[in-house]
């Protein structure tokens, strides 16, 4: 049931892709700004409870009625898998976007390129330089694919099912929503964002091992295991030192404190000067490069968890 509900989600999601502002999203952005406003005193324990709060009020419903289709029958189970995964996926929105600043760095449009990601990445861009371009979108592309795809894959595979991919997509809206209003000392967006930290964890790790796999599997381990570091997040860190290890090309290389106010990632740029990790810097012919390992990486998720399945029904 996993397998089939995953790949009837992203069939569906390829040919009928969900916006990202649907009714889905913006219901969990308004209960994530009621429930802070409720909640928000000042004290770190209030910051617990409100994400507990947000949390609870959407993997609880849909546990309870995945138990009741599950009850009733399971194909019932399996539609309701398939409705909450293309609810909870956005692959078609992430390739939206790439497809759309590859076509215009390909055809010269600079500027489109920049007015895309910027949509993309919800600040501006209009201060990256050229050569930035290429590198921001490999970037993004890869930060998105794993919170868009990989970790709700790695979620729902769990005994929850979807209430894993839930639990896994309201923590990241959560750690988004309140950080764009972050300031220092603010419990509810540090909380958030060290929540998801560990709820990704392990889907960043496996994702990496998985380009590995795909990719140089050498240069792949290499990059995780000496560059990781150089980023501030650690988890962005081994996602992209292991995929630019994988393709050959070097990521988060930033040249000065102007590309960190991106807001693409967060470079730890004082450590990024010790040492340089093996690759090329990254051109538009690494753009294509970059989406044939992620899906080359879904291909082995999927076949992966096709062996399971086979195993599962003939065992």
């Amino acid at each position: 049931m996993i397998f089939f509900s995953i790949l009837c989600a992203l069939l569906i999601d390829h040919f009928r892709p969900m916006r990202n502002g649907n009714l889905f999203f913006r219901s969990m952005r308004a209960v994530a700004t009621h429930v802070r406003n409720w909640c928000d005193t000042g004290l770190i324990h209030h910051a617990r409870m409100g994400w507990a709060t947000v949390v609870a009020f959407f993997v609880f419903p849909v546990l309870a009625i995945y138990w009741i289709c599950l009850s009733i029958h399971p194909f019932f189970g399996l539609l309701w898998n398939i409705l909450i995964l293309y609810l909870c996926m956005g692959f078609r929105h992430y390739n939206h976007y790439f497809t759309a600043i590859q076509m215009a760095l390909l055809n010269g449009e600079n500027s489109q390129a920049r007015n895309l990601l910027s949509e993309w990445c919800g600040c501006r861009m209009e201060e990256a330089e050229d050569g930035e371009i290429t590198h921001l979108v490999i970037e993004k592309s890869l930060v998105t694919v794993l919170k868009d795809v990989f970790g709700v894959i790695f979620w729902f595979v769990l005994p929850f099912g979807p209430a894993g991919a839930v639990f896994y997509r309201v923590s990241a809206c959560l750690q988004t929503y309140w950080q764009e209003k972050k300031e220092k000392g603010d419990d509810f967006g540090m909380f958030a964002e060290k929540m998801f930290y560990w709820i990704n964890w392990l889907p960043v790790r496996l994702a990496a091992v998985s380009f590995a796999m795909v990719g140089n599997f050498e240069n792949a381990i290499y990059g995780w295991k000496n560059f990781s570091g150089y980023w501030k997040n650690r988890n962005v860190g081994v996602l992209l030192a292991s995929a630019g290890g994988a393709m050959g090309v070097r990521l988060g290389m930033v040249a000065n404190e102007k590309n960190v106010s991106h807001g693409v990632l967060s470079v730890n740029v004082s450590g990024a000067g010790q040492d340089l990790p093996p690759g090329e810097e990254p051109a538009i012919r690494f753009l294509q490069s970059t989406l044939g390992l992620i899906w080359r990486t879904l291909l082995l998720w999927l076949i992966v968890l096709f062996l399971f399945t086979m195993a599962f029904y003939l065992a």
